[in-house]
């Protein structure tokens, strides 16, 4: 850096000359996006400033193979951009959330950033431009194919590390739960009413299914999301790169990440709209609501605990009340419920910004990015935290579910094909008025002979289909 003492240091860019804080590795660019705006301190997150150093790392590897770099420049560069994607300069990626829809500033603060860095590691002054940031750290690029390739990038590495792991240790969790639970018949329920017995293990299968769909929607949206827009520059056209450096730059992209890239087939469609971002959000919507339905089901199981259904029990993780002793509360499914609204909401602006595709160029980028990262962040970490401190301590009330069946009046159902069904709602009736169970009705009124009763009242038969 320049004069140690001083506050602020002087750069410059095609606007004229602009104050930049001594100490910071941007420049003009990046000084003039942070006084336009500042709208939310939101910034954007660390795998997207981590995809941005992957793009000018690979990008300037492949402008040295194809001839528009030196060595020593292309080595300062990448050793910059490693900097970048380790996050040792994360803190002078300054810009908020809320900018330019192309996130040119964004490009520009990475490629400031790097070409500072770059010059300081080569022996230049910060600000002399010995790297330059638009012919050398920018080159053959534009922050139109850059962005949404940073997008697509980040998006797909937080999907096959973060996500999918998480819903497999999820799915593994609730799969466990349906094979140790599947000998406790419980009583099943439609519109909040006692339906026919299930088992325990068979709704928890269902659980385990609806995550197991989950994770195969991101699998098939991943062939898609790995199609980048890079090599496209302004327009799509390619103008100012050579015609091998999409590809390349997805090659080596692919080879640094545990996900796959190609150059887009179509870099009109990759920068003019945001179809791919979109579809994964609605798979990451999707997840969303299957993670709701659980988690309500399983807060709903084991409310009581004397009062409410309790079949199941909760493992307790806090004191559920500041005034009430000894309550405790289904918080680690509430925090889901939480979590999974925040991604339904996240998808309806994913999606509103996807309209947002004038010609060219989608103008949302941005806001996507923010928030379909936050997105797989949130349902990525809530899915591993449901796992491990809610659905791994869930142990079953035996007693409570076995009583419940016995007096439900849905167990009239399987003598409706015996005796008919008026006759059986009858017997429903009259359960429902004195207060007696079913069977108590059935033996008073010798509906069947003991042994008859018994079989065709028995709650394991009624879990599964007739045999032949």
């Amino acid at each position: 850096m320049s004069d140690d003492t001083a506050k602020t240091r002087l750069e410059s860019d095609s606007m004229g000359n602009m104050e930049v804080p001594a100490d910071a590795y941007y420049g003009a660019q990046t000084q003039r996006a942070v006084l336009n705006f500042p709208i939310s301190g939101r910034r954007f997150p660390r795998r997207f400033v981590r995809a941005l150093g992957m793009i000018k790392m690979a990008a300037a590897e492949v402008n040295h193979e194809l001839g528009g770099l030196s060595d020593d420049i292309t080595e300062a560069i990448r050793s910059a951009a490693r900097e970048v994607i380790e996050g040792e300069l994360d803190d002078h990626f300054v810009l908020d959330i809320y900018q330019t829809g192309s996130g040119t500033s964004t490009n520009m603060n990475a490629n400031e950033v790097i070409a500072n860095r770059a010059t300081e590691l080569m022996g230049g002054e910060v600000g002399s431009k010995l790297v330059h940031p638009n012919d050398h750290v920018n080159q053959g690029q534009s922050s139109n194919d850059v962005i949404p390739t940073a997008i697509h990038v980040a998006a797909a590495e937080a999907l096959v590390e973060d996500l999918l792991p998480a819903l497999a240790r999820l799915y593994g969790s609730l799969d466990e739960k349906a094979n140790s639970f599947d000998k406790h018949v419980k009583i099943g329920r439609t519109h909040l009413q006692d339906a026919t017995p299930v088992r325990l293990g068979q709704e928890f299968s269902g659980y385990a299914r609806q995550i197991e769909l989950g994770a195969e929607r991101i699998e098939s949206c991943l062939g898609r999301l790995g199609e980048l827009a890079q090599g496209g520059t302004a327009v799509g056209t390619g103008i100012n790169t050579h015609a091998e450096f999409g590809a390349r730059v997805a090659s080596r992209l692919s080879d640094a990440s545990p996900a796959e890239f190609t150059e887009a087939q179509n870099h009109f469609e990759a920068q003019g709209a945001q179809d791919a971002a979109v579809e994964v959000s609605g798979a990451l919507k999707t997840i969303a609501v299957s993670l709701i339905k659980i988690a309500n089901d399983i807060r709903l199981l084991g409310s009581g605990p004397r009062c409410g259904l309790g079949e199941i029990i909760l493992p307790p993780v806090a004191p559920g009340s500041s005034i009430m002793p000894g309550k405790v509360n289904p918080v680690i499914a509430e925090s889901v419920i939480q979590v999974g609204t925040q991604v339904i909401g996240n998808d309806a602006t994913i999606t509103a910004a996807g309209q947002w595709g004038f010609f060219e160029l989608n103008t949302m980028l941005p806001v996507i990015a923010s928030n379909l990262l936050e997105s797989i962040a949130l349902l990525a970490t809530s899915a591993d935290n449901f796992a491990t401190r809610c659905i791994e301590g869930i142990e079953v009330d035996a007693e409570r579910a076995k009583g419940l069946v016995e007096g439900s009046l849905a167990m009239v159902t399987s003598l409706a094909p015996v005796i008919g069904y008026d006759r059986a709602a009858d017997i429903a009736k009259e359960a429902f008025k004195t207060g007696k169970t079913v069977r108590e009705v059935c033996e008073e009124q010798s509906v069947l002979p003991a042994d008859e009763l018994a079989a065709v009242l028995d709650p394991w038969s009624m879990t599964e289909p007739d045999s032949a």
